[in-house]
């Protein structure tokens, strides 16, 4: 079965029957936020089935828009926290980010600055090798950026969309190795991103970060995951209450190949090991689970089917 990843927007009204409906065709609520009178879900739906959904909203008021971007975590990353380089564009790039439908985290890195000096520690570049994707907001000047970036981005492994205030081929001239993703004419700016030609160039931005993800998604597809990670996160959300007691937003996180669950690592990680997925197969048999450097957090990565010849 192949799932879409969509974003439906409507009335608080009857909201129920829509989410009704995406369960019982075998989709997954990724996340669901509650807006005064509306409602926003994000889903993973049969690709057959975005037409039924379409046509059920649609007397409900609501809208059914194909979001690519949803069930992925995206690290933002930047050289620093600084007010050059924080809060405007870095801050923008993760909030489009998350319009598009992604679940964004900021990284502002402690030695980032600097084209002498710009260095990666091992805590950041383990934080961001546990996303799905890495969108690295560098500045305006074509030589600092070829410069610091090589010390950047070692030992980073999830694909890197590189941008910046040089046009598009520039960068891709500049940087060797190449990374996967570049989008040009989006340098530092001092100032909210309010004008179109500022919209369009995050537009872009978006298309080629989905662009990436799809390309990874195929590589997925080669060598399937032993369990959906939307799956899991239904099995945890039921099975483990604690859960539902975490005031962080999006407790169980859903990402490509695993998922990020916001509970105490040395509390919790023994029993989610042991939790059953179906007769017989535990999570410890399909999955990693492991200390996040987020935090205290869970890191669970799913293992593909060469891994464990399990299929559940």
């Amino acid at each position: 079965m192949i799932f879409v990843p969509i974003t439906y927007k409507g009335g608080v009204f009857r909201h129920d029957e829509v989410v009704d409906l995406i369960e019982d065709l075998g989709g997954y609520i990724v996340q669901k936020h509650m807006i005064a009178q509306e409602v926003v879900l994000q889903c993973l739906v049969p690709k057959e089935d975005v037409d039924l959904i379409r046509t059920v909203g649609r007397p409900l008021g609501g809208e059914v828009t194909v979001a690519p971007l949803v069930g992925t975590e995206i690290a933002v990353v930047s050289p620093s926290l600084e007010i050059h380089h924080l809060p405007h564009s870095s801050c923008d790039v993760a909030e489009y980010l998350r319009r598009a439908g992604a679940k964004t985290n900021m990284v502002g890195l402690a030695r980032g600055f600097g084209k002498r000096i710009a260095n990666l520690n091992v805590e950041e570049r383990d934080t961001i090798n546990e996303h799905d994707l890495a969108i690295y907001v560098l500045g305006n000047f074509e030589v600092c950026i070829e410069e610091k970036f090589p010390h950047l981005r070692r030992g980073i492994h999830v694909p890197i969309v590189l941008t910046g205030a040089p046009p598009t081929d520039r960068l891709k001239a500049v940087i060797d190795p190449p990374v996967e993703g570049y989008v040009g004419e989006m340098g530092r700016l001092m100032h909210r991103t309010k004008r179109p030609e500022e919209l369009s160039v995050l537009d872009e931005m978006v298309e080629e970060v989905a662009r990436v993800l799809d390309e990874r998604r195929a590589a997925i597809a080669k060598d399937p995951l032993s369990v959906s990670p939307a799956r899991l996160m239904d099995v945890i959300l039921e099975k483990v209450p604690e859960v539902h007691a975490v005031t962080h937003p999006t407790p169980v996180t859903v990402q490509m190949a695993g998922l990020r669950v916001k509970l105490p690592y040395e509390s919790y990680a023994k029993a989610l090991r042991a939790l059953e997925i179906e007769e017989g197969v535990t999570v410890g048999d399909v999955a990693d689970v492991l200390p996040s450097k987020m935090r205290n957090y869970i890191w669970i990565r799913i293992k593909p089917f060469s891994e464990t010849n399990t299929m559940v």
